[in-house]
């Protein structure tokens, strides 16, 4: 049942895919240029020995699939409550909760690894990957965008106005983008900012993404930051399901 919500999604998908596709290649570009090409004359040497705009890109990577998770799992979960109400539709089919939400999440797997697909490329055309193992990064956004999006869906089922996404954005997703060791290694931060960074999620799927597309070791065993992200998933997917189901059944 969870592959005909995942339809449904996509069928919606259809009509504005246009637009999300230019975006994914604009913003991609302009950060490249920004940040890779433009900060980077300015750190002279690199990072760790490595290029900068080399360095940072996976980091990037990383961090376009936490931001296109967490964007595809706020207003459009709010609003399939509040607004459009498409779940209660969906309940009142012979669906189970698992389906709904697990069909909805599906569909922003697949948005965050079509984002960071395109990413892929336009890092590529700037001649920052130099191994096929870069092709590594897409599982691990795959991962870093379903760590992400379970307790985002559990927060935005929970609230009933979207004044607390913007919170939600402003003092979880900004900082999360700024302070994880995508434009400056966490190791620069104080001791105890430099934990918090450990304890998010995205943190270790810039680890990931970097080992992959530069052949380093993770700061963490490999195994270690798969079970953790796979641990934020896990639990965010059990919140998730809780508020659906308070909410869906009656």
């Amino acid at each position: 049942m969870t592959r005909f919500v995942l339809e449904y999604h996509l069928v919606a998908y259809r009509r504005v895919w246009r637009g999300s596709v230019l975006s994914s290649f604009v913003l991609p570009l302009l950060t490249m240029l920004g940040f890779g090409v433009g900060v980077g004359t300015y750190v002279t040497g690199g990072v760790d020995g490595v290029p900068y705009l080399d360095w940072i890109v996976p980091g990037l990577i990383a961090s376009t699939a936490m931001q296109v998770a967490i964007g595809d799992s706020s207003w459009p979960v709010l609003g399939g409550f509040e607004w459009q109400r498409i779940y209660f539709g969906q309940a009142a089919a012979p669906l189970r909760v698992a389906d709904i939400l697990d069909g909805h999440l599906a569909f922003v797997v697949f948005r965050t690894l079509t984002s960071c697909a395109a990413f892929l490329v336009i890092a590529t055309a700037f001649g920052a990957m130099h191994s096929w193992w870069a092709l590594a990064t897409l599982p691990v956004a795959a991962l870093v965008g379903l760590a992400v999006a379970t307790p985002t869906f559990a927060y935005a089922a929970t609230i009933r106005v979207d004044s607390y996404l913007a919170v939600l954005f402003r003092l979880g997703v900004i900082p999360m983008s700024l302070f994880s060791g995508v434009f400056f290694p966490v190791e620069s931060l104080l001791g105890p900012l430099r934990w918090i960074a450990y304890a998010l999620p995205l943190w270790h799927g810039v680890e990931l993404s970097r080992a992959a597309t530069l052949g380093v070791a993770p700061a963490w065993s490999l195994v270690g930051h798969v079970l953790y992200l796979s641990l934020w998933a896990g639990a965010g997917w059990l919140l998730a399901h809780r508020q659906f189901t308070r909410r869906l059944v009656v």
